[in-house]
């Protein structure tokens, strides 16, 4: 759409890209003079043989999540594994003894932390890892752990009801996540003129829009939901609009894959056998899924369902939704340049 495609959205998410690498090139250039904190250097010989049982990767692993809480750890199987030791145990057998994991408030940060070392790999959402991939960040996706992110659109309360309302209204939004993807195509998709953004983390638009400081705002799952209950009105949500929807990505540094080649295998069996587990404990899953973001059982049931948890690294599906969100980003020029994502995905 042509009223779209303006200064405001070449400010909204190339800014934060051109900002992201600068920012990311700095730190990583004051980091290439740092130590491995200790950890133990990669034996070339043992990482070079195809017998992962022989790799000697670092000690200490970093990993990096959205989303905070009290226990420090992710939702999916990937959380389940480090709640339960399942995947500690078995990076223990490839010298790995102890995992550090990291929240981030959004992918953007988290993206940043990854490009300049502090992290070795990540879980996120597609677009922020697509964003940082394409300002050339030496990333390598190794999981889909999901494919049905779903972005809601929420009123203040007396607002907008309507897409059609929110001609000349501001939205806030989190700038390069997947929800901005979403809000992005949408605006584009159903040609709504003049529609201004705002990046606010998720619980200063939430502030904001109680306030009546914005007309909407952006929201995830279970948060979306909570902000319906207590009666803002639902605009609109990804699942109306299946292309439009996220998914989610786990990434490693190039860096860290010299330092340990399998780390890919090591890392997806490990999870699978989280899955497995979760699999057989559904009632205790859900029940630390509340603990996590303190909603109840049944409501985390209803939002992040185990049967959407993958059991494969890829999908055709989710790879399809993963070239789509691409496209856009490139043809919107909201990403800095396109790159073959099949050269980006390790399988």
């Amino acid at each position: 759409m042509r009223s779209y495609v303006n200064q405001r959205k070449r400010g909204l998410f190339h800014k934060v890209n051109v900002i992201l690498l600068a920012g990311a090139m700095m730190a990583f250039l004051a980091a290439c003079g740092k130590s491995d904190g200790g950890a133990k250097p990669a034996d070339a010989s043992a990482t070079a043989s195809s017998g992962s049982a022989k790799a000697q990767p670092p000690s200490v692993l970093n990993y990096g999540y959205i989303g905070t809480n009290k226990l420090n750890f992710p939702g999916g199987a990937e959380g389940w594994g480090f709640y339960k030791g399942i995947i500690q145990d078995e990076l223990k057998k490839y010298g790995i003894t102890e995992v550090k994991l990291v929240a981030f408030p959004n992918g953007p940060d988290q993206s940043e932390s990854l490009i300049s070392g502090r992290l070795d790999f990540g879980s996120l959402g597609d677009t922020p890892a697509l964003l940082a991939r394409s300002t050339g960040a030496k990333t390598r996706a190794i999981t889909q752990g999901a494919t049905d992110s779903v972005g809601y659109l929420i009123g203040k309360k007396g607002g907008p009801q309507t897409l059609a309302d929110l001609k000349g209204k501001t939205v806030a939004i989190q700038k390069g996540s997947f929800m901005h993807r979403y809000i992005a195509g949408l605006v584009k998709e159903q040609n709504i003129p003049d529609v201004k953004f705002i990046h606010m983390l998720r619980p200063d638009g939430e502030a904001a829009l109680s306030r009546g400081e914005v007309d909407a705002m952006t929201n995830s799952a279970i948060f979306a939901l909570k902000q319906i209950d207590q009666g803002y009105p639902l605009i609109d949500e990804a699942t109306k609009h299946p292309n439009l929807i996220g998914t989610s990505i786990t990434v490693v540094s190039e860096e860290y894959l010299k330092k340990f080649p399998d780390f890919q295998k090591v890392w997806n069996e490990a999870r699978l056998k989280a899955l497995k587990d979760l699999q057989a404990k559904p009632d205790e899953y859900y029940q630390f899924l509340s603990q996590l973001n303190g909603f109840t059982p049944e409501l985390n049931k209803k939002v992040s369902p185990i049967a959407t948890i993958k059991d494969v690294n890829f999908t055709d599906d989710g790879v399809k939704l993963l070239e789509g969100t691409k496209k856009f980003l490139v043809d919107e020029k909201l990403a800095e340049k396109d790159f073959d994502l099949n050269q980006w995905i390790l399988k």
